[in-house]
């Protein structure tokens, strides 16, 4: 009996300090998995082992002391390891080691295309990366888009200088543009401000094709711009570039970043450019392009903290331009009885801006609270000839953003508040318009996810002090029809109270009288269209297409009819009596390491009453081919890049009531660049317009500008011709810390 009890607690004591594994070791090659007999089963630390029988199991005795780690190997095959704890006693394993000859070495490399569709939103988003805007010179926002299908550049008078981006053949004013998601060239600036922001504060571009989500605002009514600054805990710790080109235009442009503690980063930007070239290549006693400076100035400053982010910065910015005749060098303007011996344009902006974002993090990882502060005070003022122009411009913006989700994420939804004031004063020739407005507004939006599908809906309620009630509706959605096809589709309304003086003040480039509208209403449209986006292989090599269809229908639109009249231009309002269609097919491949390929057409129908008929937009060609050529070395040491765009032809306005349309020439525009990258520092050299192609007579009347067929605003081609630049660029990159 007492032998009996002596053996019941030493079985009872064994069990308690002493476990067992149980397992099963098999063996995977190319073809099978089988048993693996032999293999060694080993307790690292407690260095005791087993090897597996016949049948590939094995039963292992663990220690006291755990944890401890099993190590399992075999002849041919690669190790595996299993940490065991207190807590495995008594398990069972079942371990497949590889075979060694399934597993040679592979190396993969992978370089994220300077331009792409982001196959994982909802909308329709192109991205150009840093690496996109060194193609090209890309001194200023205006000459960003030189690689791009999607968005053109186009000049709008020969004496001014002035640029404004076009999508889907509409004018830049119905393309809403954002400084990371702050309403950004609105207003006064609208004309002139592609020259205010340098390219090289950029980090990327996203360019989104028709309306955009209803938190953005209601303005978005053929697409949207949003620019991305370069983030002071991200960017380089010192940053020089220095420019200068053929037509006497220099810049410098100075970059840093600071990590002042772990929550707080800090980055400055400056920017200095000049125009001192007094430039007339085509003899017609006129500037190419007008003298003058610029001035920027932008610091930001950053928090990051557990449950709280921060940002908010300044940007200050003044641009000076002389234009005109080349014997004008007038400082101030100054309006006289009779006209002056030369014409001159002079043009002075000044504008000061500050924002701030605040965001409130909560429990549930989704969960977060954004507030968007926005002010901003522009003064614009110059003179075409003898008709003078300025504005005044005060603006305030707050968006307050909450984000959450319903019972899972695959259920988003954001919703919160927004109002803009307003106070804007504008006077063109002998018109001026004072206005004020103060908008408040409420938005919703429900963002659906499941396996393939991906919908964004959305609402937002405006109720404007002049025009009342508005109602702006917004549809996305996203199908994945497999692995490497994406289909998109977008439906909304936007609006926006036009500006119809600083929106055109380059038609004071002529002898026209303008001929006001009878009454400021504001413009609404309806944007559908949809998307293809198709990933496939070309000799075994990626290649990306793209083909997207959008059409915008005008329930009420601001125009400019330019045709009938040959003494004015007139502004008017068309009721259901405009649209644009627009038909973008582009190609990305990749053929060889390094070298990218890009093509693409675009199709352009856009027209209004003109005249008493339908027609199409002037200055708007209906075809567009476009291709890009961009070649690295594998050493990484140079970067080639070409760029051909052909535009077809365009309708000019019928100021005579011809039969036929008068119809420019098509023309074609070659851009290439060569950088050299030596250590920190790139050296490049390149060329715009290589071509050399020039509009005939770009000034009707140029003899004679105070005549009154003077019109220096019938601009459908380039002025300048060839233009060869250069300029070395430094960086001092920021160390990152493990």
């Amino acid at each position: 009996m007492k032998l009996f009890m002596f053996c019941c607690v030493l079985c009872c004591w064994s069990s308690i300090t002493f476990s067992q594994v149980k397992g099963l070791v098999q063996g995977k090659d190319s073809f099978t998995l089988k048993p693996l007999t032999g293999a060694k089963v080993k307790l690292l630390q407690a260095n005791t082992g087993v090897y597996t029988n016949e049948e590939g199991t094995f039963e292992l005795v663990l220690p006291k002391l755990l944890p401890d780690t099993i190590v399992i190997s075999a002849i041919g095959y690669y190790n595996d390891t299993v940490i065991v704890t207190k807590k495995d006693r008594f398990i069972s394993l079942h371990i497949v080691l590889f075979a060694k000859s399934m597993m040679k070495e592979v190396v993969l490399e992978s370089r994220k295309r300077s331009s792409s569709i982001s196959r994982m939103k909802t909308l329709h988003v192109e991205e150009l990366t840093a690496a996109e805007l060194r193609k090209a010179a890309c001194c200023n926002l205006s000459e960003s888009f030189e690689t791009n299908a999607s968005v053109d550049v186009n000049i709008t008078d020969a004496v001014s200088g002035a640029k404004k981006i076009q999508m889907m053949g509409l004018d830049g004013v119905y393309t809403q543009l954002q400084l990371e998601n702050i309403p950004f060239l609105r207003g006064l600036e609208s004309s002139f401000g592609l020259h205010s922001m340098p390219g090289t504060w950029i980090e990327s571009i996203q360019i989104t094709k028709g309306t955009g989500n209803v938190v953005n605002g209601y303005e978005s009514m053929a697409g949207l711009v949003n620019l991305e600054l370069k983030k002071p805990q991200e960017m380089e710790r010192f940053y020089f570039n220095v420019y200068q080109n053929s037509q006497g235009r220099s810049e410098l442009n100075l970059n840093a970043g600071h990590q002042l503690s772990k929550k707080w980063t800090t980055g400055w930007f400056a920017h200095a450019s000049s125009v001192y070239g007094n430039i007339d290549h085509n003899h017609d006693k006129f500037r190419d392009l007008p003298m003058g400076d610029n001035i920027a100035y932008f610091n930001r400053w950053d928090f990051r903290g557990k449950k709280m982010e921060a940002q908010f910065g300044v940007n200050l910015n003044q641009d000076r331009k002389v234009g005109g005749q080349t014997t004008y060098f007038r400082d101030e303007p100054s309006i006289l009885p009779s006209p002056p011996l030369t014409y001159g344009v002079l043009i002075n902006s000044k504008h000061a801006d500050a924002f701030a974002k605040t965001g409130f993090f909560g429990k549930k990882p989704s969960q977060s609270l954004g507030i968007v502060y926005h002010a901003k005070y522009h003064l614009l003022d110059g003179v075409f000839g003898i008709r003078p122009f300025s504005g005044e411009e005060k603006r305030g913006f707050i968006n307050v953003i909450y984000d959450d989700y319903i019972s899972t994420t695959d259920h988003k939804i954001k919703s919160g508040l927004s109002f803009l004031y307003l106070d804007i004063t504008q006077s063109a020739d002998s018109i001026s318009t004072n206005r004020k407005e103060i908008v408040p507004g409420g938005f919703i939006e429900y963002t659906l996810t499941t396996s393939r599908w991906s919908i964004v809906s959305g609402m937002r309620y405006d109720f404007h002090n002049l025009f009342k009630h508005q109602i702006s509706p917004r549809l996305h959605a996203k199908y994945t029809l497999d692995e490497f096809t994406d289909l998109r589709f977008t439906a909304g309304r936007g609006w926006r109270v036009p500006n119809y003086m600083i929106d055109n003040i380059s038609l004071l480039a002529s002898s026209k009288s303008w001929v006001a509208p009878s009454q400021i209403l504001p413009e609404i449209s309806w944007n559908f269209g949809g998307s293809i986006v198709k990933d496939f292989k070309v000799l075994k090599k990626k290649t990306t297409l793209t083909f997207d269809v959008y059409h915008t229908r005008f329930t009420n639109q601001l125009i400019v009819d330019r045709d009938g009249i040959s003494t004015s231009v007139v502004f008017k309002n068309l009721e259901s009596a405009s649209y644009s269609n627009s038909i973008q097919l582009e190609l990305s491949w990749t053929p060889i390491r390094n070298f990218d390929i890009r093509l693409a057409y675009k199709f352009l129908d856009v027209k209004a009453l003109y005249g008493g008929q339908m027609q199409q937009q002037v200055m708007i060609p209906r075809h567009r081919g476009f291709s890009n050529l961009a070649y690295r070395t594998r050493n990484k040491r140079w970067e080639y890049d070409l760029t051909l765009s052909v535009f077809g032809q365009s309708r000019l306005p019928d100021v005579a009531e011809n039969d036929s349309p008068r119809l420019s020439n098509s023309y074609p525009v070659i851009n290439g660049q060569v950088t050299h990258i030596y250590k920190k520092w790139d050296f490049y050299i390149g060329g715009e317009n290589l071509g050399n192609y020039k509009q005939p007579q770009p000034i009707i009347e140029a003899t004679n500008p105070y005549n009154p067929n003077f019109d220096a605003t019938e601009i459908w081609g380039p002025v300048m011709g060839i233009v060869i630049y250069g300029g070395i660029r430094y960086q001092l990159k920021r160390v990152k810390k493990k």
